[in-house]
């Protein structure tokens, strides 16, 4: 089935436009892009240059993708964005392409639930299954992994990494990386608040798993141990845990520290 492009539309002819996607009124795309089988652009949606979108996303009005990033030093260079598929990007998200010097390329990755108002800024990474709440934003280089849940009005920092299944209040400000698998909120006494027990289980980890993420939690924050020798003795105890191993791989790769309890 060929694609449905609305008469008030402007579609480019370099644009490329699988099958089955649905391109409502008032929508502008423009050329050297592409929209995946299946898409659905419902009214006033705008899709700049250079920019790949999958397959069965949907994609709600005034929402801008693709167009050039809010860096002052971006020169109009032909950088990306590229978005996997079925997503979901409710009104007024705004998706950014990258820069020269972050890579070139912005990158959002499948089943995302972006609610109102979300901004996705210049050479961000983002993984699978995330949910992002009102107008929560992502500054430029930031990176999400997967199964993360981001509350509305908050801010992840230039450069801030947040870890796979963290769960950030509403109003979270993270200057810091926010680690996997906890509970962060704060404005600006930003703290982490231990294992997102409720959440962990709803997603169908094993009980032992969260149980030795508490005792993870426990040791690193709970214990007044050194660093080093808290990651030690977590290593020692819960090294066989995957979910702990990527834990510490996380704190030891931070560059900007992470948020701690």
């Amino acid at each position: 089935m060929t694609a449905k492009i609305h008469h008030m539309s402007v579609v480019s002819d370099e644009a490329e436009i699988g099958d089955n996607v649905i391109i409502g009124p008032f929508c502008v795309v423009e050329g050297d892009s592409k929209i995946g089988a299946g898409t659905v652009l419902r009214s006033h949606v705008t899709v700049g240059p250079y920019t790949e979108i999958g397959e069965e996303n949907d994609i709600f009005p005034h929402v801008a993708i693709g167009m050039q990033c809010q860096d002052i030093g971006y020169k109009g260079e032909p950088t990306r964005l590229v978005i996997g598929n079925r997503n979901v990007i409710r009104e007024s998200c705004t998706l950014h392409r990258g820069t020269v010097k972050g890579g070139g390329v912005t990158k959002v990755g499948d089943d995302n639930f972006m609610m109102v108002g979300v901004h996705i800024a210049h050479d961000c990474v983002v993984g699978n299954k995330n949910i992002m709440a009102n107008c929560a934003s992502l500054a430029g280089h930031a990176e999400v992994g997967s199964g993360v849940n981001i509350g509305g009005f908050s801010a992840v920092h230039q450069f801030g990494r947040v870890g796979d299944h963290a769960f950030m209040g509403g109003f979270t400000t993270a200057s810091m990386d926010v680690l996997p698998y906890m509970k962060t909120a704060g404005t600006r006494d930003t703290k982490s608040y231990g294992v997102n027990v409720i959440g962990l289980r709803r997603k169908g980890f094993p009980a032992e798993t969260i149980q030795a993420l508490q005792q993870t939690h426990r040791i690193l924050f709970g214990m007044g141990l050194l660093r080093d020798e808290a990651m030690g003795k977590v290593s020692a105890e819960f090294g066989s845990v995957p979910e702990v191993v990527y834990l510490l791989d996380f704190i030891r790769n931070s560059k900007r520290g992470v948020i701690r309890g």
